[in-house]
């Protein structure tokens, strides 16, 4: 199946994160259930640098149900019920994906009535996205299809202090290092890091523990050295879009705790990242007034407790310190599920699990619902979890998404 066509992923206009511009209105095509438009020149992106964009909301809704669907497929009926488009719609957009390479056939399924129906399928080969985890010690690099799965891994040792320059100029050549093995159109470049950042404009803050940092940005400079489009956000926020599109649930926080602590908000399906993009500085809300100093400046907070209590061995402890934050979490937002990741938690999962999912047992208990405390689980994913949802920072919008 050949890859998506330049018709199909020309450069598409960047919006003010890297990401696809949405047309505010459909244009003809989409009125009449067409699908994929080439647009404009994406702005700052060196010749044949590739960002899919769509105006048509349908064909987003089309595209995310052969993703879903998986191997086996839908048929052309089912896509009509499940959206409530008319079958010619679904054909005409059908035929434009088939055409751009983004869909292929999957077999046929016997009806009840009539010819056998012709199941369709997304043709993950189509494209790419490449996903960045920059830690405070290490970068990780993925290279992922359009369903997001893992073709390809790099990963190396990088001091977060070593300076933009330096930091910039290794993540650039840990990607590069990935990209011949894309066959497809590469839509752009997702890179997560500890927070705080403004996401919509890809500038990070007083990243805590590298105050130097603040004002620089990524975005901008990543996109400038690599000729891409690049989108950035904080790890957890791309940990938790990865964990929503893999389908676990509308209402959960991703606590991650490795270098640092934070959390990612998912309510109401998408990820919340607040009016200045600066929601989920979970580890930062202070427990003890006369606590530890802790690297943002202030005392007592949770990140400072929880890594302290790690350092000495604590596990116990740090869990409960853990799930103490998770609780007050819980009890603002009333969430369903608490997903615990990152190094850390990775390295003794069943204490962490246990002793958050005890604070929050008791807490319930309090409420007199024992029954209703919120469960706690660790995050599907592993190491590659946060990478991963930063691949789907680029990905996301090309299902329908406006998380991405």
């Amino acid at each position: 199946m050949r890859p998506l066509s330049q018709r199909c992923c020309q450069s598409a206009s960047v919006g003010e994160n890297g990401g696809v511009n949405r047309a505010d209105r459909a244009d003809t095509a989409d009125r009449a259930g067409g699908g994929v438009t080439g647009i404009g020149s994406a702005a700052g992106a060196a010749a044949g640098a590739n960002l899919l964009a769509l105006r048509s909301h349908n064909t987003a809704l089309v595209l995310d149900l052969l993703r879903t669907a998986g191997t086996a497929g839908i048929s052309r009926l089912e896509l009509a019920e499940r959206t409530g488009l008319t079958p010619q719609a679904v054909s005409k957009i059908t035929a434009r994906l088939r055409a751009e390479g983004l869909a292929a056939e999957a077999g046929r399924r016997a009806s009840t009535g009539g010819k056998p129906r012709t199941v369709l399928r997304l043709e993950p080969a189509a494209g790419h996205a490449v996903g960045v985890h920059l830690d405070r010690d290490e970068v990780r690099v993925l290279l992922c299809d359009l369903a997001g799965a893992v073709l390809a891994e790099a990963r190396s040792a990088l001091h977060l202090g070593a300076g933009a320059d330096a930091v910039v100029e290794r993540t650039a050549r840990q990607v590069e290092e990935l990209l011949p093995g894309a066959p497809g159109a590469l839509l752009g470049v997702g890179v997560a890091l500890p927070g705080p950042l403004d996401h919509a404009r890809g500038v990070l803050h007083r990243v805590t523990g590298f105050p130097e940092w603040d004002g620089f940005p990524l975005r901008d400079a990543l996109a400038r050295r690599l000729g891409r489009p690049v989108v950035v956000d904080k790890d957890t926020n791309a940990a938790a879009l990865g964990l929503a599109v893999a389908g676990e649930g509308d209402s959960f926080a991703y606590l991650h705790l490795g270098t640092g602590l934070g959390a990612g908000l998912v309510i109401g399906g998408s990820v919340h990242r607040g009016a200045r993009t600066g929601a989920g500085e979970f580890g930062h809300q202070v427990i003890q007034l006369d606590g530890p100093v802790c690297g943002c400046g202030a005392r007592g907070c949770v990140e400072a407790l929880c890594l302290a209590a790690v350092a000495r061995g604590d596990l116990a402890e740090a869990a409960r310190v853990l799930g103490t934050g998770a609780a007050n979490l819980v009890g603002l937002l009333d969430i369903d599920l608490v997903l615990l990741g990152g190094r850390t938690v990775a390295a003794a999962p069943g204490e962490f699990v246990a002793g958050v999912a005890a604070v929050l047992g008791e807490r319930a208990h309090r409420k007199g619902t024992p029954g209703d405390a919120i469960p706690v689980r660790l995050a599907t994913g592993g190491s590659r979890g946060v990478a991963r949802g930063a691949a789907h920072l680029v990905l996301a919008p090309l299902f329908g998404r406006r998380d991405g």
